[in-house]
């Protein structure tokens, strides 16, 4: 009997141990992520008022936490006061702590939030088309309010490198060139046309800001020869150059001899090659065009980026009149047109010419 009753205190002991090994285990489980692999973010949605345990419910719903108890004991025992109404992105692989974290602290996600992106080279078509994509306006709307003269003339009045040169006859669209390329986001799919184009257009005072002293001189052309080179090369070091080979072209009594002009001209994307016709035809775009002999475009052909924008006002000086790139992206500069002809076969003949 005596043996009997020394075992008795050793057997409570280790209920007690398994009591408590099986206590931290479900505590483990229960705050471990429901899901590590799973981060897929989901809207929860916390209503004003709602309780921690109606939260807890919640979130259980959502396959976010696994123990709605164990989370509203956390949540006592954090001594936390209050956990915030707001709408969160919360995922799976989200363990307990960083939840309520995340709920304690709030939120200023929006799930009606709308994100625009354009991009360098961009046209101001392409801009519209994006904008109904994303918002409740229809392209037509958009185009519509880049094109109109009084609202154009608002805006001219307030800002100091749009003069009166986009409103010039001819031009396709005044605001080509000017609504800065970059990621954007809005309150939601009704933000007004207006709204948008304000917002670029204070984007790209902040761009030009710097180089104001020198660029508001004539800042229609630079803007203009930076969307070109946008186009014509790949980054500042070969944009500075290009820019400098348009100068001697124009200083030398020769027109431009851009092609991504022409595609603008034509307002064809530039996906495969143009006819000879195409290239000779007659506009105030096409600097391939015997009419265009020392003359910039009328005015941008896209979004230039700030390389584009910097070589256009800092260009490279040499004594090359022409080049050529191949599909690649190199470029060649050549002093001659026999020079220029022959680079141009020998890429074909390589096999990397551009189509």
């Amino acid at each position: 009997m005596a043996v009997k009753k020394k075992a008795k205190p050793l057997l409570i002991i280790l209920i007690m141990i398994g009591f408590i090994i099986v206590l931290l285990g479900s505590y483990l489980f229960c705050t471990a992520p429901v899901d590590r692999k799973n981060q897929n973010m989901i809207d929860i949605s916390i209503e004003s008022g709602s309780s921690v345990r109606e939260i807890a419910e919640q979130l259980k719903k959502e396959k976010i936490i696994r123990s709605p108890l164990l989370f509203q004991v956390y949540v006592k025992l954090s001594d936390i006061s209050s956990l915030k109404a707001a709408t969160y992105q919360l995922s799976p692989s989200m363990n307990l702590r960083e939840i309520v974290d995340t709920l304690e602290k709030g939120s200023n996600y929006n799930p009606n939030l709308v994100v625009l992106t354009f991009k360098e080279g961009q046209r101001i078509t392409d801009y519209a088309k994006s904008i109904e994509k994303k918002t409740n306006h229809s392209y037509d709307e958009v185009i519509s309010v880049f094109n109109d003269r009084e609202y154009l003339n608002t805006l001219i009045a307030k800002s100091w490198f749009l003069t009166e040169d986009i409103l010039q006859e001819g031009i396709y669209y005044p605001l080509e060139g000017y609504l800065a390329p970059d990621t954007y986001h809005f309150e939601d799919k009704d933000v007004e046309i207006t709204t948008i184009v304000e917002k670029l257009l204070d984007e790209m005072e902040k761009v030009l800001e710097p180089y104001q002293s020198v660029i508001s001189q004539d800042i229609h052309s630079y803007l203009t020869m930076a969307s070109i080179v946008e186009l014509e090369g790949t980054n500042t070091e070969n944009r500075k150059m290009i820019v400098g080979i348009f100068h001697n072209r124009l200083n030398s009594g020769m027109n431009m001899g851009s092609d991504v002009t022409t595609y603008y001209g034509l307002q064809v994307a530039m996906t495969s090659d143009l006819t000879s016709e195409q290239f000779a035809s007659s506009n105030q775009y096409n600097t391939r065009s015997t009419t265009m002999i020392g003359k910039l475009p009328i005015g941008p052909i896209c979004a230039p980026s700030k390389s584009s924008i910097e070589a256009s006002l800092y260009p490279t000086d040499s004594d090359y009149l022409f080049f050529v790139a191949d599909k690649n992206g190199k470029i060649y500069y050549t002093k001659t047109m026999k020079e220029h002809d022959e680079k141009v076969a020998e890429i074909k003949a390589k096999g990397d010419w551009i189509w």
